[in-house]
């Protein structure tokens, strides 16, 4: 049997859907970034240019009454990526999304997972693994207590310390 997808567990989500982000860049040939280098920005207003399967399914599942929250732990000065993300952040808000910011110096003294993950509904665990470049290389799904106990402990604790989005300001 084939793990699920992240999609599959957002779909079958039926409380929460934690997701930590940790890393300066992902994907850096992403055409969305790649156009976004090119100076090419999104109207916020223009919901149909910049609308996507996956904002979809997240505004599905936002409207099924899922907690869907994001986290992200980034350094200061932040990367070009990182920008990118902050000002294209506005769909994550418009599919339901909730997204708070956390400079990397504020969060040494919390223990943290080594990689980005998604827990949904406190059981179902999908961590992300990257090259060093940022490119996605697979995932992994867990439901191993301790790895389980520890990722919802490290989101929350990012959370409480994070800025949300709207107040956050980049350096």
């Amino acid at each position: 049997m084939a793990e699920p997808t992240l999609e599959d567990l957002l779909r079958s989500s039926t409380r929460s859907a934690l997701h930590l982000e940790m890393r300066d860049g992902y994907m850096r040939d992403d055409p969305l970034f790649l156009r976004w280098l090119s100076g090419r920005r999104d109207d916020p207003e223009d919901r149909s240019s910049w609308w996507s399967p996956w904002l979809q399914l997240v505004e599905e599942t936002t409207t099924r009454g899922v907690e869907v929250r994001r986290a992200r732990v980034i350094s200061e000065p932040a990367s070009e990526y990182i920008r990118f993300e902050h000002e294209i952040t506005f769909r994550n808000i418009a599919s339901g999304e909730q997204v708070r910011w956390l400079p990397r110096r504020q969060a040494s003294d919390l223990a943290l997972p080594g990689n980005d993950f998604w827990l949904i509904d406190g059981q179902h665990l999908l961590v992300h693994h990257f090259s060093g470049e940022g490119d996605f290389v697979e995932h992994e799904v867990s439901a191993d207590p301790e790895t389980v106990s520890l990722c919802a402990s490290a989101f929350e604790a990012v959370w409480a310390r994070a800025v949300p989005h709207e107040d956050f300001r980049l350096t």
